[in-house]
């Protein structure tokens, strides 16, 4: 079998923010790798980093450590026209469709727009990009002369992922996109995301609440908390042996449409909870709500490494089962 080929890699990333006299550890240590073709979902409560990463993967914040590798090349240690340059092939689908589009701007224009950042791009090569990318996205061609106001937030939605195709990438960071859209217009936003990513052979970092569009859509899975990745594997086998104790409370904290009260006993709420990302616990963050905490001892003292647990799977935990040989 022929060794996936890298698109990203992340190593030993971290992002601090300073509070008055206090330190926020956004993202802390992370390290993980996107393999081209594929999707890979990032889940977690909130807070717990998933949009910061989603930024420092593009370079819309600056790491505190780390490197960021994208086509094995340092983003971090990129400036001005030369990481310009390299974010053709990196591109993002922001959380709020309505607080990203200029309000000031025609739809056309909002499109069109990173293709005025490089030279050698032509009116009517521009004009003619933006109708197909519409056309791609299920809009009208109608829709370049109106404003981001005069549409729904689906139709937003449909704009960003538009503009976002606009320098045809290699990498679309989606960070949460779905979640500011009805229910209703969720499911033909998650099918035309599956449709751009097929029909331009596009690779995803997919980030969500819902685990069920994460399961849906994603072929290995990240787990966050607290800054930290605590769990990573293929989608099915997350889904289907979680390890991670987190990983497992997040599982069965998930509401079932199902009015059997039995059923419902089976849904089981998060205990406790997420300690402050300023004074994070000592040891693994996760053991004042880990049911397989082992107090006092290693959980509460030393912070577990990431490890291989199986074949594809790698977890955060000092007593994680591993695969039978």
């Amino acid at each position: 079998m022929e060794e996936p080929v890298l698109l990203a890699q992340v190593r030993g990333v971290g992002k601090y923010f300073k509070l008055g006299r206090h330190t926020i550890r956004a993202v802390d240590d992370v390290t993980f790798d996107v393999r081209a073709g594929e999707t890979i979902g990032l889940v977690g409560e909130s807070g717990c980093g998933k949009s910061t990463l989603a930024r420092l993967m593009v370079q819309l914040h600056t790491v505190t450590f780390g490197h960021i590798f994208f086509e094995g090349v340092d983003l971090t240690r990129l400036g001005g026209e030369q990481l310009r340059k390299t974010r053709r092939g990196l591109q993002m689908i922001f959380q709020d469709p309505y607080s990203s589009l200029d309000p000031r701007m025609t739809v056309g224009d909002i499109i069109a727009e990173p293709l005025l950042n490089f030279p050698g791009v032509h009116r009517e090569e521009r004009e003619h990009r933006v109708l197909e990318l519409l056309q791609d996205v299920g809009l009208s061609p109608r829709a370049r002369n109106r404003y981001p106001h005069e549409f729904s937030s689906g139709q937003r939605q449909r704009v960003g992922i538009a503009r976002a195709l606009a320098l045809r990438p290699r990498l679309i960071v989606c960070d949460e996109p779905l979640s500011a859209l009805d229910v209703s217009v969720q499911a033909q936003i998650i099918n035309l995301i599956q449709d751009i990513k097929v029909r331009f052979g596009l690779t995803l970092v997919f980030i969500a609440h819902d685990l069920s569009v994460i399961r849906h859509i994603s072929d290995r899975v990240m787990v966050m908390y607290l800054g930290k990745i605590v769990e990573v594997g293929d989608c099915e086998e997350v889904f289907r042996r979680p390890r991670h104790p987190y990983t497992q409370a997040l599982l069965r904290s998930v509401p079932i449409a199902d009015p059997d009260p039995e059923v419902q006993r089976g849904v089981v709420p998060m205990a406790g909870e997420t300690p402050s990302a300023i004074s994070p616990p000592r040891g693994c963050h996760f053991h004042p709500r880990c049911p397989e905490a082992r107090a006092p001892g290693i959980c509460s003292e030393m912070e577990p490494a990431l490890e291989g647990k199986g074949a594809s799977s790698f977890v955060a935990c000092h007593f994680a089962p591993k695969d039978s040989t």
